[in-house]
């Protein structure tokens, strides 16, 4: 399952380093279909210590962690829904993702020029997020005009499609997001085809810097605002320290360890949090396949019956589905082997209504 999350940003915020700190932590190509050579794009492995523990269990030859992709895109810059800048390849690279993680610079650094001369981080997402309403209003209004024929002639599609349409449009006229709007799930899904940018879920990257000036540890009421803000939204956030895993990429172990002392950085960056919430912000959950070949976390969306997750390993999975064999990881890991849990009644037989829960360990039968 190939889903996107778009790293987007003013200029001089940290974008680059960020991406550059996801690769650090990026998987074997080989492993994944829909990989691709584009530079800007990274394939990231999720942070999951059930699949070690799964591997070390089975004694696989080979272990595959559950992965997202990061997408690097241009800086933006206000007016890009006007074109200024990279503002229409901006616009349309989002477009291509499947959520946002909008990087907000929360450090003072007078040797890194902030885009707006000042740190303002509310500001600073008020003129991203800005952007994304202006092309979304663009959007609404031309489809609109486009559909208003059918409308008339009273084409059901196309008076539920206008309806939705109304209702979004002035919520992005107030200048908020489209996200922001209640619908109910068939309005959303007449709202898919549009691809609007404000629709998408954001997960707000807060980047500081060790040794810097940083809002979060000053206790800058800049840093108070911005929490609250982003908590009367709705959304969610995580700090990361994006350029200490730039500047320790060449070290390992102990040395590592050593070295990140040296720099005052605490020993988690935020990068694996922001791995782990970015891979829930799209919905995502993983199930487990385990023996001596392999062991392997699969991708599957929240709430998947156990057919369409067989799907993630392959279509004929849904299609030929009789049952599948389930026990949650911590209960084989607990049992010690298979034949103590078959033992134990802890493996379940499961027919094709069974939702597949976050941690089970499948075997499919066909």
């Amino acid at each position: 399952m190939s889903l996107a999350i778009g790293i987007v940003g003013l200029p001089n915020v940290g974008k680059s380093t960020l991406f550059n700190a996801l690769t650090e932590k990026s998987v074997p190509a080989e492993n994944y279909p829909f990989c691709t050579i584009d530079p800007s794009v990274g394939i990231v492995a999720v942070p999951d210590d059930r699949i070690e523990r799964l591997d070390a269990f089975s004694h696989s030859k080979k272990k595959i962690p559950a992965a997202i992709e990061f997408v690097d895109i241009a800086g933006l810059v206000k007016g890009a829904a006007e074109g200024q800048g990279l503002g229409n390849q901006f616009l349309s690279h989002i477009r291509e993702t499947d959520a946002i993680a909008e990087v907000v610079r929360i450090f003072e650094d007078d040797n890194i020029i902030h885009v707006s001369g000042a740190i303002d981080p509310v500001d600073d997402i008020g003129v991203i997020n800005l952007e994304l309403v202006l092309a979304d209003m663009q959007s609404v209004t031309k489809r609109l005009s486009s559909i208003e024929r059918d409308a008339k002639r009273g084409d059901k599609a196309a008076l539920a499609e206008k309806a939705v349409l109304s209702k979004i449009l002035p919520i992005l006229e107030g200048g908020h997001l489209a996200s922001t709007a209640s619908l109910d799930e068939k309005e959303r899904e007449a709202l898919k085809g549009m691809h609007l940018l404000s629709m998408k879920p954001i997960l707000y990257v807060l980047n500081k810097r060790s040794g810097g000036k940083n809002l979060d540890e000053l206790n800058d009421q800049r840093f108070k605002d911005l929490v609250a803000f982003i908590k009367e939204n709705g959304s969610e956030y995580v700090v990361v320290d994006a350029k200490i895993e730039s500047e320790l990429k060449d070290f390992h172990g102990e040395e590592r360890e050593m070295f990140r002392s040296e720099l005052g950085a605490s020993k988690d960056d935020g990068v694996n949090e922001l791995i782990k919430k970015s891979y829930s912000l799209l919905g995502l959950m993983t199930y487990f396949t385990t023996g001596e070949d392999e062991t392997r976390a699969w991708t599957i969306k929240k709430n998947s019956t156990a057919p369409e997750a067989g799907m993630a390993i392959h279509t004929d999975f849904k299609e030929k589905f009789i049952r599948a064999e389930v026990i949650h990881c911590e209960k084989l890991l607990e049992a010690g082997s298979y034949a103590s849990a078959r033992e134990k009644g802890l493996v379940r037989t499961e027919g094709k209504e069974y939702i597949v829960a976050d941690g089970d360990v499948i075997e499919f039968k066909i």
